[in-house]
């Protein structure tokens, strides 16, 4: 019989993986299959079903790699169906159509403070007219305790009448009928029975609630009952959705802290709900959601500042523990996003490890590193198409290093695009500015060029021993 230490000891191994910084996905996914594995034998509820078990032990006699870890675990059988729940409705209307982005909160009672309203509040006023037909708010109120609920409902309807008859505002809630056993779980990390016994049923409610809104929109994304949000943040959702157009990714984080800010595809919904449920007793909600992007091959994590969503609570829903979190990079106002059109980047300096050139027009927290340049040396950006362009914005070297920077350059752009040996570039440029301690800013470019532009180019005018770190290159088109 599998022993409780020796899953506890596979978890630790798991949390030190989801700690590194820099890990092999081959061994991360290796790990987590096996741990699959054991943890299948002494699974009894009737959401794991025998054709997923089978899976599941097929897969652990194979070579362990990365491809096959992630081709068996989206083929698991039933998990992209939804979860048998019949819920109840305590707020609705019929909703008339799908719509871009699903809101999910879940709510339950505290014993110190009550945010809910507050933060429904935060997330219809910081939308424009034209964002709110655009967005549907989906309530689980999760509590089993039916007056609280009923309250808290009679609040929400007197409050917010206009959005639940539009169609925007929903709350809903699952029976307990329909929840596994919650008490008498394994004490995983140490923690006291009552704090096992919440943050399950926590992954309970949570997997029910992205089960609901698996059909509602596009795009969801998870709030905690306790969050601000910044002005238009659909807008920024939008922007930076649209500039990841043609790559992977699984969760995008628009908040550092904990389940908030977390936007998924809602075809991955019922996986993840199913993936909750699998292992609601093992570990809390976030580290769940790691090892979920994990498994379906999104190695890094892609999170986006300034941060559009802030915690605002002083105390947690569980025990009324106090809880003053606070996300350092929240900006409230309409934060600048830009738009960096799709793009193809090519450099001839020498890169450093994979710094490569395309983490320096990104909008996650990445950049390019190059060695010591030399005259002459250029980071080019082709644009897919022609584009006029209001405004520019690039930095270069880091906190921590902040002598590599651009010590010498200039930012051309140019026109005529031309095919070389191993890269594209314009054939004639025109000089906007110099770089001035490493950064570049310029506005008004649809102004000063008059032609739509086809590339730019940082051009380094003089040799540097240091190294350079183009930390940021940002474009906003007209």
């Amino acid at each position: 019989m599998f022993k409780f230490h020796q899953v506890k000891h596979i978890f630790e191994i798991l949390d030190k993986m989801r700690c590194l910084r820099k890990r092999s996905a081959v061994s991360f996914l290796g790990v987590l299959v096996i741990f699959l594995l054991f943890m299948n034998l002494y699974i009894e509820d009737s959401y794991v079903l025998e054709g997923d078990k089978q899976l599941i032990r097929e897969t652990s006699t194979h070579q362990l790699n990365s491809e096959r870890y992630v081709h068996t675990f989206k083929d698991l059988s039933n998990f992209s169906g939804a979860i048998n729940v019949t819920y109840r409705y305590l707020a609705s209307t019929p909703l008339q159509r799908k719509r871009f982005l699903t809101i999910g909160l879940s709510s339950v009672k505290r014993k110190k403070g009550n945010y809910l309203l507050e933060t429904i509040k935060s997330i219809f006023e910081q939308s424009s007219y034209e964002e709110l037909k655009e967005i549907s708010v989906v309530v689980h109120l999760a509590d089993f305790n039916s007056s609280w609920r009923e309250v808290v409902v009679q609040d929400i309807t007197q409050k917010f009448a206009h959005h639940i008859i539009a169609g925007r505002l929903i709350v809903i809630h699952a029976p307990e009928e329909y929840y596994p056993i919650l008490d008498g779980l394994k004490r995983n990390y140490n923690d006291p029975e009552d704090r096992v016994k919440f943050r399950s049923k926590q992954n309970v409610d949570y997997a029910f609630l992205l089960n609901f809104c698996a059909n509602t929109s596009d795009y969801y994304v998870m709030l905690e009952d306790d969050v601000r949000c910044s002005k238009n943040f659909l807008t920024a959702i939008k922007k930076v959705i649209t500039s990841l157009e043609g790559t992977y990714w699984v969760t995008l984080e628009f908040s550092k802290l904990g389940y908030i800010g977390k936007l998924y595809h809602s075809h991955d919904l019922p996986r993840l709900a199913h993936f909750l449920l699998m292992f609601y007793q093992e570990m809390p909600c976030d580290w769940l959601l790691t090892h979920f992007r994990g498994l379906l091959a999104q190695k890094n994590v892609i999170r986006f500042k300034p941060s559009l969503f802030q915690h605002m609570g002083y105390y947690s829903s569980y025990k009324g523990t106090e809880n003053k979190l606070k996300d350092d990079d929240f900006e409230e106002e309409s934060p600048d996003i830009p738009d960096n059109p799709p793009a193809s980047l090519y450099t001839n300096m020498n890169v450093f490890e994979n710094y490569e050139a395309s983490k320096a027009y990104s909008s996650v927290d990445e950049y390019f590193w190059g060695k010591s340049p030399s005259t002459g040396d250029s980071f080019v950006i082709v644009f897919e198409n022609p584009i006029v362009i209001k405004k520019i914005k690039i930095s270069t070297g880091t906190e921590d290093r902040q002598n590599d920077i651009l010590h010498h350059g200039a930012l051309d752009v140019g026109e005529n695009v031309i095919l070389l040996k191993h890269s594209r570039q314009c054939d004639t440029y025109v000089r906007l500015g110099e770089f001035k301690n490493g950064n570049f800013e310029i506005s008004d470019v649809n102004q000063k060029i008059p032609f739509d532009i086809q590339c730019m180019r940082v051009y380094v005018t003089k040799t540097q021993k240091e190294w350079l770190i183009i930390k940021s290159i940002s474009i906003w088109t007209s």
